[in-house]
């Protein structure tokens, strides 16, 4: 269990683990608190954002649309490698999931397969959206990778946590495939070596 880091420490994580940073809005105070609680944090779940355009992205991911609105997530990473803070508090982007699975990320244990929707994932997940189509054959840049890959080291090492507590929506919600284009298993790593 921990306490949601604040804006100023979220940003001061990113920039510590060398992440080139835009500060999106008013993306301080920009959340869905008045929605649910906000915390305790258990990790972080990783989407890819099913659109094109680092601009246009940024702003779906800030404003959501009629259906969901924004914020969609904390941080969206863009092809070029930069993390666009859009939100910090509760944010609109693990919904319903599997509480077999938040227990298993709580332990830091091998996941479950994701066969509920029983727990609310808004409340207790950062989120990071990553600029991809997410039809298996969008490119992912290196530097959007490596991006990613310190995004979520910086927040398991201001948490103390380790690589298991970066997740896939995929494994998270039953019926969800992203991020699509690269394995989970295979960011784990790549966060574990960089966490030594």
């Amino acid at each position: 269990m921990a306490v949601a880091l604040s804006a100023a420490r979220f940003l001061e994580a990113l920039e510590a683990e060398g992440l080139r940073v835009v500060e999106v809005g008013d993306w301080r105070t920009h959340n869905r608190e008045h929605m649910g609680p906000w915390g305790p944090v258990h990790g972080i779940v990783v989407h890819h954002t099913a659109t094109s355009g680092a601009g246009s992205t940024v702003r779906l991911c800030y404003n959501g649309h009629p259906d969901l609105p924004g914020p969609l997530c904390h941080g969206v990473i863009t092809k070029d490698g930069a993390v666009h803070l859009v939100g910090c508090g509760r944010a609109n982007h693990a919904g319903l999931g599997d509480g077999d699975v938040l227990r298993a990320v709580i332990a830091e244990k091998r996941l479950p397969p994701a066969d509920k929707i029983d727990t609310d994932g808004n409340q207790v997940f950062y989120g990071f959206e990553c600029e991809n189509l997410g039809d298996g054959t969008d490119p992912w840049p290196p530097a959007q990778l490596a991006a990613l890959e310190k995004a979520a080291a910086a927040l398991c090492r201001a948490h103390g946590w380790t690589e298991r507590s970066v997740i896939g929506h995929l494994e998270w919600q039953p019926g969800k495939v992203d991020p699509r284009g690269f394995t989970m298993d295979g960011l784990r790593g790549r966060i574990r070596e960089r966490l030594k």
